[in-house]
């Protein structure tokens, strides 16, 4: 595996010439990455194999919803992913660095329209009135599972 130094210097390099992304989503793309790896590794038996578009935005989701909670949606906006294309964008300037690799299969479209950012990362989070009679009652938030299993 590159060194860190290395990897950093190629997101330096990418961001020179293309500003749309902070530089610490090409590092939290690489580990969002690493988490489906270990995801596969675990699941799957036999020969490794490589991960695909949909399944890096799968461990993308999960990771993000894991550090940020609710605010993913805002650090994502901040590093200018606002989509599953963003998410493709920075895979394949990876990729054209020569710190991905990809197959004969892989493409850009792979990324597009997955899943919505809105839904998966603001929606769960917004407050939501339980019955018409608790107008005048503090909203409720929906009950979500944590990474653990525990609803908060």
């Amino acid at each position: 595996m590159m060194s860190d130094n290395v990897f950093k210097e190629s997101i330096m390099r990418i961001c020179s010439e293309d500003d749309r992304y902070h530089p610490d989503s090409y590092l939290f793309v690489r580990e969002a990455l690493d988490c489906a790896v270990k995801v596969m590794k675990k699941n799957v038996q036999g020969p490794e194999r490589h991960v695909t578009g949909p399944e890096l935005l799968e461990a993308f989701k999960g990771f993000a919803l894991q550090e940020f909670g609710p605010m993913a949606s805002t650090v994502l906006a901040e590093w200018g992913i606002k989509s599953t294309e963003d998410v493709g964008n920075i895979v394949f300037s990876l990729v054209k660095e020569g710190r991905l690799g990809k197959t004969e299969k892989d493409s850009i479209a792979d990324f597009k329209e997955i899943y919505d950012f809105d839904a998966v990362f603001s929606s769960p989070f917004r407050p939501v009135k339980t019955k018409q009679s608790d107008a005048g009652k503090p909203l409720k938030y929906r009950a979500r599972k944590t990474a653990r299993g525990k609803t908060r």
